[in-house]
């Protein structure tokens, strides 16, 4: 979990050192924080994260907003990207699909990761998130790239 070191809603300028201090290389960030994700498990290209199901993750018909869920299943893959690579190495998001397969009404939502062989810069993962009963409720597929300049060759 990210400790702040400024006030939660405190702009972000985008100069000088962060706001926040992370606890290690593989943990949460104040986004995911916020939506109280946990690492259960996190090694060898694979993450189990999870979260509770609250009230502030509801949208208007009283279900776990699709967003909440992409979070997860997007933070997920970056933690088991994570555990592939150097710390520090920089790398984000560039492609990301959600398929919704059932609606979440409550409880504890989970999302399982796995990351296939990497093509250079480049990192594709999948994940898969279960509701509390183990239904699968959602898949998702993400592409990732690292940063120029830090030792991954192009594809």
């Amino acid at each position: 979990m990210s400790r702040l070191l400024a006030e939660p809603l405190s702009p972000m300028t985008g100069e000088g050192e962060l706001p926040f201090e992370l606890n290690g290389w593989v943990d949460t960030a104040p986004f995911e924080d916020l939506l109280g994700i946990s690492i259960e498990s996190c090694a060898d290209g694979e993450a189990r994260l999870s979260f509770e199901f609250v009230l502030q993750l509801a949208q208007g018909a009283g279900l776990l907003h699709g967003g909440a869920l992409t979070t997860l299943a997007d933070t997920a893959v970056a933690m088991a990207i994570k555990s592939l690579l150097p710390p520090s190495t920089r790398f984000a998001t560039t492609e990301l699909t959600t398929r919704f397969l059932a609606p979440v009404q409550g409880g504890r939502v989970t999302a399982v990761a796995k990351i296939a062989p990497r093509e250079g810069r480049t990192f594709y993962g999948d994940a898969e998130i279960f509701d509390v009963s183990e239904t699968v409720v959602a898949r998702f597929r993400s592409t990732f790239r690292v940063a120029r300049g830090q030792g991954f060759d192009d594809a």
